[in-house]
């Protein structure tokens, strides 16, 4: 009889999400068909996501620690966006609403949404210190950023406010992955686009995979965090390969010297060269690039011992 009662208490463990995991999902986007695939995708497996993101879209402002407004709401720094769109980018929330809180959008007003008029790290802080202490009473066990819409790879990675969420939050010790797709999965219209929802899959494909391996302990080693680019057009079925976040131009950003001045540049004409057959501009043209990222600005050991040795004599002075 104790070994039945067992078996079924076994049974309904495994029937019942094993290893589900509390995560704050942000990007630097705002409302997009990503994070809403994403969501949706997390919360079928059994998870518990606290959505919080920017009210409107903040690509490139990388770590930046900004709040747009206070109070409410109003045309400031992206005054362009607020107006054009009547508040938040996708109706997350209209203008003359308080600068944070839940999305009022339909559709999306069960709590799990939430928005900061600020850059994404802002955002970001407000998951942490508001949202995840309110409903878990602690810290997260994991925090996503994104799916960005246009991937993040090579030199665009520091001006990236994807990655800039990441390594926010991973400089706190929570295991942290920047997520970052084509530009081919956006969706404005109906916050449905296929390839949003094929990006997710995969998603779930690498987190059941570090999951798999974790057991009961971290997802990440403390001071690792992932940078994670997926094709444009994916399949379900693409193979993830290791990448390195290398030196490659993807973008060649230089700044417009014309009025109205600006951001020029174009896609870079070469491709990578064989020493950089591990870049993840590269490995992301085929397959999903995963790429392991330090924690700061600190340096490898060598370098550490180069600069005290080129500079021991003034380093020691007195």
């Amino acid at each position: 009889m104790k070994f039945r009662l067992a078996a079924t208490a076994a049974l309904i463990g495994l029937a019942s999400p094993a290893f589900a995991l509390h995560i704050v999902l942000v990007n630097d986007d705002g409302l997009t068909s990503n994070t809403k695939a994403l969501y949706e995708a997390l919360k079928a497996d059994g998870h518990d996501v606290i959505v919080s993101v920017p009210c409107t879209g903040q690509s490139g402002r990388g770590a930046a620690i900004v709040m747009y407004s206070t109070n409410t709401i109003v045309p400031d720094n992206d005054k362009t966006q607020v107006e054009a769109e009547g508040g938040c980018h996708n109706g997350a929330a209209p203008t003359g609403a308080p600068a944070v809180g839940p999305f009022t959008r339909s559709g999306f007003t069960n709590g799990d949404y939430n928005y900061v008029h600020g850059t994404p790290v802002m955002a970001t802080m407000y998951g942490l210190d508001v949202l995840a202490p309110a409903r878990w009473g602690a810290a997260p066990d994991l925090v996503l950023s994104g799916p960005n819409e246009g991937q993040n790879v090579g030199r665009i990675v520091n001006s990236s406010g994807t990655v800039g969420n990441v390594q926010f939050s991973a400089a706190r010790g929570l295991p942290s992955i920047a997520l970052s797709a084509g530009t081919d999965t956006v969706d404005n219209a109906g916050l449905a686009n296929a390839n949003s929802a094929v990006v997710a899959q995969l998603s779930m494909k690498l987190l059941k995979a570090l999951q798999a391996k974790a057991g009961t302990g971290p997802l990440l080693p403390a001071g690792l965090a992932l940078n994670v680019n997926f094709p444009n057009a994916p399949k379900a079925d693409m193979a993830f390969a290791f990448s390195r976040i290398g030196s490659f131009d993807l973008y060649s950003l230089k700044f417009s010297n014309k009025v109205p001045y600006g951001l020029g540049g174009a896609a870079a004409s070469a491709a990578p060269t064989a020493e950089q057959s591990e870049d993840e501009s590269l490995v992301v043209q085929t397959k999903v690039s995963v790429s392991a990222m330090q924690v700061s600005f600190d340096h490898r050991p060598a370098g550490q011992q180069w600069l005290r040795l080129r500079l021991r004599d003034l380093l020691t002075a007195k």
